[in-house]
């Protein structure tokens, strides 16, 4: 069955670094065409999203023109209109906007990466379907840092620490008409990434900022600051898997991602579909 509230993805696949660790080790083009246990990490992602009912349309922007004959499954994509290329800008803030202008505006926006290699259909359904129900104008994915331990003791991810938990981010968000001008607060940021501190005190405010790295600051109170500053209502969807906070951006993560994909049978797209 059909949701009501259907998304319209749209996929960061751009390569961001020269010499990446990831294309070194596998040989690939580039990152976004890396295999992982022999399918490219971007076809994962695609797949993921074609099989959830609650994705309505797809768009990527990026990779290189240049590099999309080294997947012709991706190549095939494209040309069938199965989903929508757009070539990647000079950062991944201005690459969504770019992908955002082809929505409608009363269409909700699911933005995520290519490089999310373990993502599949029940994240994205779980992750949409409290999306579609939060009543503010983004959400943020979010997965617990003691749930991805547990799960995978020996993986390094980026943590925020708050009061009430350390979470580490799951590349998926959501935005509403309204949510969308937080990509132009996200510009802002890429542009001042140089002064981080100005840009973090510009966002949440001088105190807020103090509370936080004296840790009394709680996630909740951390989303409420940037709600007063910037008049758009965020809310964080907390998410029960741990693999949903791990993207492909070293040699390790690839290897890790490749041993928990081993590990998963049957395949979570061939159970999703036989269900629908």
């Amino acid at each position: 069955m059909k949701h009501t509230n259907q998304f319209a993805a749209v996929v960061l696949a751009a390569d961001r670094t020269a010499n990446d660790p990831i294309t070194q080790h596998t040989g690939a083009a580039c990152k976004t065409i890396a295999p992982v246990c022999g399918t490219p990490m971007i076809i994962r992602v695609l797949d993921a999203l074609e099989a959830s009912d609650h994705v309505k349309s797809i768009t990527i922007c990026g990779p290189p023109q240049s590099v999309i004959p080294d997947c012709p499954e991706l190549k095939q994509r494209i040309e069938t209109g199965r989903i929508t290329w757009l070539p990647n800008l000079d950062s991944p803030s201005r690459s969504a906007e770019k992908g955002f202008e082809l929505v409608e505006l009363d269409t909700p926006i699911l933005l995520t990466t290519a490089d999310h290699a373990l993502i599949t259909p029940e994240i994205l359904q779980y992750f949409l379907a409290a999306s579609s129900s939060a009543k503010c104008d983004a959400t943020i994915g979010l997965v617990n840092h003691e749930n991805i331990v547990a799960a995978f003791p020996n993986t390094k991810r980026t943590v925020t620490k708050f009061r009430n938990g350390d979470f580490c981010g799951c590349n998926l968000y959501t935005f509403k008409q309204h949510g969308r001008k937080l990509v132009t607060r996200w510009r802002q940021a890429e542009d001042m990434r140089k002064r981080p501190w100005r840009l973090i005190a510009q966002i949440l405010g001088p105190w807020t900022v103090l509370r936080y790295l004296l840790g009394f600051l709680t996630l909740e109170q951390a989303l409420s600051s940037v709600t007063k500053k910037t008049g758009i209502h965020v809310q964080a969807i907390m998410l029960p898997f741990p693999q949903a906070g791990i993207d492909v951006d070293k040699v390790e993560d690839l290897l890790l991602a490749e041993t928990i994909l081993a590990k998963t049978t049957p395949s979570d797209y061939i159970k999703h579909k036989t269900a629908k």
